[in-house]
């Protein structure tokens, strides 16, 4: 551990060689706490946490992580051009060492710079907090915003033996008219499904919400319903109008709302506390007053917000998965430079961070099944010769960036929901651990091969 923490520390002593703490520390203050001096917000609780979040973290995630790979490509692959690397590797210490203790010491440097950050951000949000005016928007940032809230949801219907009593009932008629007994399966989810989703007019949706061991820590506090619908007529208003019915059916305590909301939009509607009953369960009614029929999705139609820690908490949370992105980008770095130039490692990182933020494209090439694109005219896709290597390598690239995507805290630090330590710790494991790890063993292999007397430059 000596010999890794001595390599740490010549790391750190290349980052202000290289000029590269003091620069990345202006830039991030400059960033952090300058601009959203002068940016004003429009005075409400979201819009400030807007600018203060949303754009801050931005920010600090895209210079730290350029300046992560940056330094991960020059401080291995400049040490091996320089010659540097020569007089440390004769030394008694494994290659493996050399290149766990230039990531960690990477890794400290990050977590200096972020918590330099992150406690501007912090610090900046709640002064520029104290200074609005508004109660109102007072009690929606004290509420929903500096809060960290969970969520619960229905328990999911199984709707395999409907479906499957169905399709054995049909199945028979297949035979006879030739239908696809897919397709039919298919077609027949979809509409139990629509049974359970789609509320017709005059009709209600109840929603039975089972918070379990939870309802002794969230008694006395107010609770969030966040919903959001489909309407499958437009009207003029815009609008659609419904009676919200939530506590235990037929009692003194039960809350009626009636409510005009707009489709395809989340909407968040306080409630009292204490709406459930002795089991812990709250009802949630919702009664149809259109011509129209409304679709609540069961993804994103109806769930309960409740509080589950505080903002400061939710905060280093937040911080600790950007902190893990960072990880990953350094081991990148690192792996790049065990066998590039430092020009050509720090293109090749770059790419392959480029090609993450373009995975848009290859899952519209993976869901059409071709590289070749969509023929308007024939109405067929343009199936090509590449497909077969193409597809599956681009399934496997979206299968690893997406482990790392699915980790968001900006968005949800923004809007107040929880970050918990479940989803850290899983952050943690996939992209340290897993993929973090996956690159390491990479770095070390080729790095442990390569001949380093041959990377000397020709005098």
């Amino acid at each position: 551990m000596q010999r890794i923490c001595a390599i740490a520390g010549l790391t750190w002593k290349a980052a202000f060689r290289f000029r590269l703490f003091w620069v990345i520390a202006v830039l991030l203050l400059a960033t952090v706490v300058g601009l959203p001096l002068v940016i004003k917000d429009d005075g409400t609780a979201r819009g400030l946490t807007q600018i203060l979040l949303t754009y801050t973290l931005g920010m600090i995630t895209a210079l730290l992580g350029l300046s992560t790979l940056w330094l991960g490509c020059g401080t291995l692959a400049r040490d091996v051009e320089d010659c540097q690397i020569q007089m440390v590797a004769v030394k008694p210490i494994a290659r493996w060492e050399i290149w766990l203790g230039k990531w960690l010491g990477i890794l400290l440097l990050n977590g200096v710079l972020l918590a330099l950050a992150g406690g501007s951000v912090y610090g900046l949000l709640q002064w520029r907090a104290s200074r609005l005016k508004n109660e109102r928007e007072k009690a929606i940032l004290r509420d929903e915003i500096f809060v960290a809230r969970a969520s619960l949801r229905e328990e999911a219907t199984d709707f395999r033996p409907d479906v499957e009593r169905i399709f054995l009932d049909r199945i028979k008629k297949v035979d006879a008219t030739g239908a696809d007994p897919q397709l039919l399966r298919q077609q027949i989810e979809e509409q139990v499904q629509a049974q359970w989703q789609v509320v017709p007019p005059g009709h209600y949706r109840r929603w039975e919400i089972k918070l379990g061991v939870l309802k002794d820590s969230v008694r006395g506090q107010p609770l969030f319903i966040r919903t959001k619908f489909n309407a499958a007529q437009t009207n003029a208003a815009g609008t659609y109008l419904g009676n919200w019915q939530v506590g235990p059916p037929e009692s003194a305590k039960i809350v009626v709302r009636e409510m005009s909301l707009s489709a395809d939009t989340f909407h968040e509607i306080p409630i009292p506390p204490d709406l459930f009953d002795d089991n812990g369960v709250l009802t949630i009614d919702f009664i149809n007053r259109n011509d129209t029929a409304l679709l609540f999705t069961l993804k994103e139609g109806m769930e309960v917000l409740y509080r589950e820690a505080g903002f400061g908490v939710n905060f280093a949370r937040g911080l600790g998965i950007i902190f893990c992105w960072l990880s990953l980008l350094a081991a990148l770095g690192l792996a790049s430079a065990t066998f590039l130039s430092f020009p050509v490692a720090s293109f090749l990182a770059a790419s392959i961070l480029v090609i993450g933020l373009s995975t848009g494209t290859m899952a519209n090439a993976v869901q059409e099944g071709t590289i070749g694109g969509y023929d308007a005219e024939k109405g067929t896709s343009g199936h090509t010769w590449a497909d077969p290597i193409f597809i599956p390598l681009f399934k496997a690239i979206l299968g690893l960036f997406n482990l790392v995507q699915q980790f968001s805290p900006i968005d949800s630090l923004s809007t107040g929901r929880s970050i918990t330590w479940g989803q850290l710790g899983l952050a943690f494991t996939l992209i340290v651990i897993l993929l973090g790890g996956i690159l390491g063993l990479i770095g070390v292999f080729i790095f442990n091969r390569r001949e380093l007397a041959t990377a000397q430059p020709n005098q």
